[in-house]
């Protein structure tokens, strides 16, 4: 992702690229992450090109050049845009992402006296279940892991701290060698916001990272500080990287659309099939907010209103 900036405001006018150029090192100050900063430069960028584009919804007069400029039409006519181009996730999201540089331009740079955000409402999207890996499924990608070759023990280690964990797919990606201690079987992972958390791992995670470390300490690239190595060549292997492996393994396996929130969001569907605490799986998965766990339990909740239907037999009786 590095080099983003350029990307971002390649074409744009002067002074949206200059604001944007700001906001990002305003971003930088707050110690914001990478993939955050990216996202929200990303929707502002994505607006800017729209109203260049002079969209025959709405006229983007000044708006074009300038975003100081921008109206409440001119962003509802984008958000009507993603959602039909794209989705209404996705129009969230650059929603969201608006309304934090909108308020920067108003708060931090006191270019505006309004966000043009203030009463655009945002996206109505259907909540949908995210669909959780059964069990079964995790064998199998484990499966096509089995091996004693650099790679091999390299992702059977990966997944297995997905899976025992539920950890996001930048806080594994992103470890390093410092972060992992195999004296107490936890590792520290780096959360959203700065926030750092430490997680226990069950033996069989222990086993396979003790594995892939020995088989580490033989690689070229030893002497990185990054826990995941590419293969070949002495480099990280970054969390695209993952992505992409874990979507090969899951290919490999027969198990389809495999990614490491799947992991997360099954993590928390078992802890609360199984009555666990809200308050600890927040811990656990380095939540601030409680709307995440019913978020993410909704899955479990619907199943276990399924066995309870099935238990009670209403219905079966006459």
């Amino acid at each position: 992702m590095a080099g983003y900036l350029d990307r971002l405001t390649a074409g744009l006018p002067t002074a949206w690229a200059g604001f944007l150029l700001d906001w990002d090192r305003s971003l930088r100050a707050g110690n914001y992450p990478e993939t955050t900063r990216y996202n929200y430069l990303l929707a502002a960028s994505q607006l800017a090109h729209y109203l260049g584009e002079d969209p025959d919804e709405i006229d983007a007069g000044d708006a074009a050049l300038d975003p100081t400029e921008v109206a409440r039409a001119h962003v509802e006519s984008f958000q009507a845009w993603m959602v039909k181009t794209r989705s209404a996730s996705t129009a969230l999201n650059k929603h969201k992402a608006l309304q934090q540089f909108f308020r920067w331009l108003r708060d931090d740079e006191e270019e505006i006296a309004r966000s043009p955000m203030d009463r655009v409402k945002q996206p109505r999207t259907a909540k949908k279940l995210v669909p959780v890996l059964p069990e079964q499924d995790t064998a199998r990608i484990l499966g096509v892991c089995k091996g004693k070759s650099f790679a091999q023990l390299r992702d059977e280690a990966i997944i297995r701290l997905y899976y025992n964990t539920g950890a996001r797919l930048s806080e594994v990606g992103n470890l390093t060698l410092d972060d992992i201690d195999m004296a107490t079987d936890s590792v520290r992972y780096h959360g959203k916001g700065g926030k750092d958390r430490r997680v226990r791992f069950g033996p069989r995670t222990g086993r396979a990272l003790s594995r892939y470390l020995r088989a580490r300490a033989k690689h070229k690239g030893a002497a990185l500080q990054e826990l995941w190595l590419a293969e070949r060549g002495v480099r990280g292997l970054a969390p695209n990287g993952i992505k992409l492996m874990l979507k090969r393994r899951g290919r490999a396996a027969g198990v389809a659309d495999v990614h490491a929130h799947r992991w997360r969001h099954t993590f928390a569907h078992e802890w609360k099939r199984a009555g666990g605490d809200s308050g600890d799986l927040m811990l656990l998965l380095g939540w601030a907010s409680d709307d995440m766990p019913r978020h993410y339990g909704a899955s479990a909740a619907a199943e276990r209103a399924r066995e309870t239907h099935l238990r009670m037999g209403i219905g079966e009786n006459v």
